[in-house]
C-alpha cells in the first residue's frame, strides 16, 4: 500500500501523520530509521500474528485424510544422525 501525506510541525519536532487504513493504532511505538535517502517506520514490538481458523475451517472439504500404507517414506540417514556419528562425508561443503 503506498499513501502520499505531509510533514507537519508538532511543538519543536516534525510528525508525519499515517492513514487509518495502515492500521496502525494510537500509541504505538515506532522504530524510525534513514537508508539511502529513505525513511522507514515500523513497530518496535510487533505482536504475534494469531491466525484466525474460523475464517478457513470447513474449506477444504475435499481433503482426506492420508492411509498408513500410504505414508511410505524411503529409509535415508538423517543429518543429526551422521552429526552425532562423527560422519561429514556427505557434507557439500567437505566434498572435493
Amino acid at each position: 500500500m503506498s499513501r502520499i501525506t505531509k510533514v507537519f510541525k508538532s511543538g519543536n519536532s516534525v510528525a508525519v501523520r499515517l492513514p487509518k487504513a495502515l492500521g496502525v493504532t494510537e500509541g504505538t511505538e515506532m522504530r524510525v530509521r534513514e537508508e539511502q535517502g529513505r525513511y522507514i517506520l515500523e513497530p518496535v514490538n510487533a505482536g504475534k500474528r494469531k491466525f484466525n481458523i474460523a475464517k478457513v475451517a470447513g474449506s477444504a472439504r475435499n481433503l482426506r485424510y492420508i492411509r498408513p500404507e500410504d505414508r511410505v517414506f524411503k529409509e535415508r540417514p538423517l543429518l543429526w544422525e551422521k552429526l552425532l556419528s562423527g560422519d561429514d562425508r556427505s557434507d557439500p561443503a567437505t566434498e572435493e
